[in-house]
Order: structure tokens, then sequence, then C-alpha cells
């Protein structure tokens, strides 16, 4: 069974960690949870309002990470997903969140990628030259990162699926389960 990387913290967003953790599962990977710390995560809830400009944000599940990113060996996993929320603008300035993250880019291995994780990839040169889709608001991140923004559900680049927010999940997993099967199939 191979081991997938999911990093997260607390404020992930919640169906973003969810939704692909099960996914995961239900094809025979063997999702493992990597955070700054062994704890138990507080996830977020982000929502829409009417007449509200920008997401609202709510209290989420709680859900324990597996290893600290200090422990993991970038090496022993066969792709990394990348859940949004508000867990990326702590977890890019993490020495170890970097140094897992590059591994994968570096090594061509699957990355799925959604939502507000951009802005963690955009600062290290991982989106350079990249389509990758996010939330629309980081655009502009993944503009200054050297990346080209696709308003779209599921951009596959090489290796790399990222989509905008939870509702393209079914897209998003779709093309993501695609790659793996060729990439990192489950024997």
């Amino acid at each position: 069974m191979p081991k997938i990387l999911i990093v997260a913290g607390d404020a992930t967003e919640d169906l973003e960690f969810f939704y692909p953790y099960q996914r995961l599962l239900e094809e025979g990977y063997e999702p493992r949870i990597a955070a700054p710390s062994r704890k138990k995560l507080q996830f977020v809830v982000h929502d829409f309002v009417d007449n509200f400009d920008t997401y609202v944000e709510r209290e989420g599940h709680s859900w324990p990470s597996d290893l600290a990113l200090s422990e993991v060996d970038p090496a022993d996993y066969a792709a990394l997903v990348l859940p949004g929320g508000r867990a990326p603008e702590y977890l890019r300035n993490d020495a170890d969140y970097r140094r897992v993250v590059t591994h994968f880019f570096d090594a061509d291995k699957p990355v799925a990628h959604i939502c507000h994780a951009a802005i963690s990839l955009a600062p290290l040169g991982l989106l350079k030259g990249r389509r990758t889709s996010a939330y629309p608001a980081c655009a502009p991140d993944v503009e200054m990162g050297g990346g080209t923004f696709v308003d779209g559900a599921a951009v596959v680049d090489g290796k790399v699926v990222s989509a905008r927010a939870w509702n393209d999940h079914p897209e998003w997993m779709r093309a993501f389960l695609e790659v793996l099967r060729e990439h990192a199939p489950v024997k």
C-alpha cells in the first residue's frame, strides 16, 4: 500500500482535509498526517453567507497528526496532498515543511494542492513556470511566485493537480487519482 503524505495544521480547511483523506483510503492508499508537531489538530470550515464579500470561518472537526514534520522522511512517501485553509499561512514558515514539500517537487512525485495551499508553494519557487489553480484571491500569490493562475476545478500540470476550493473536490480528486494510478499504483 503506497503511503501518501498529507500535511495539515491548525486551521486547515475541514473539507479539504477529510475528502482526500477518505478518498485515498477508499482507493487503497495509506494516508499519513504530518503537522508541525504530533497533536490533535483543530480544523476550520470556510463557508459563504449572503451579502458578505468573502468567506466566513467557523470551527470544524479535530483530528490527530500521525507525526511531526521534523520526523518525516519524504522519500518514504509516494505522493503529497496539501489542503488549504489558514494553515498554509504559517506552515510555509516551517523549515521542515519547506524541506518536505520541496522534496516532492524536486523528485517529480505526484502532488495535489487546493485553495490557499498555493500561498505556501509560491514563496518556495515551486509554482514557477507551472499552470496552477487556487482560491481566486490567491491568484496574485501564484503569479508573484512565477506561476500562471488558472481558474479551474482540476488543473493538471505534469504530476501536480490543483483546484480552487472544496466545491472542486470531485474533479480534483478524480484527476489526482488518475495521476496516482499511473505513477504510484496500489499493488
